[in-house]
């Protein structure tokens, strides 16, 4: 009796244990906002290529919480195979961007995404992405946000 209950307590406490230390918080904004895409505060990204701008939606990428950002991009950038250390979800609001997967960079293991269009990444993953025309995104993930490229040459904050 005494080890069927010991085993049913681990069953129930177990999840519990194995997320102690993974503490994130919610998404919790503090005043609501309206945001139209003319009128955001675009501030440079040194992790993203020349040209590359964020504006906050919610959250802080910084902290270990839920947040949300709109990503720009200019015409023709190329962001080379990197990963994330948290899973995130992109949704593509304006213009088209190639998105592909792998530690190599080649457009033929990728597919044009246009407006409307999601992608859903898995933390580790390696993947690229590159437009011909200017892109505006939405990026949903948990932080704090970093992007790791497969080839150091590539990162921005190594030039």
């Amino acid at each position: 009796m005494n080890r069927i209950f010991a085993a049913l307590i681990l069953a129930f406490f177990m999840p519990t244990l194995a997320f102690a230390d993974d503490k994130v918080g919610r998404l919790a904004p503090t005043e609501g906002k309206t945001l139209n895409l003319e009128e955001l505060q675009w501030v440079r990204d040194p992790s993203l290529p020349e040209g590359s701008m964020i504006a906050l939606v919610a959250g802080n990428p910084g902290a270990a919480e839920v947040f949300m950002v709109y990503v720009k991009l200019p015409p023709n950038t190329v962001i080379g195979p990197h990963t994330h250390p948290y899973a995130e979800v992109v949704t593509v609001l304006k213009g088209s961007v190639g998105n592909g997967h792998g530690k190599t960079f080649d457009k033929g293991k990728g597919k044009i995404l246009g407006a409307g269009s999601t992608f859903v990444l898995p933390a580790g993953h390696a993947h690229f992405l590159w437009n011909e025309e200017e892109v505006i995104a939405l990026l949903t993930a948990t932080g704090p946000w970093n992007i790791n490229y497969v080839d150091p040459a590539d990162d921005p904050r190594n030039k």
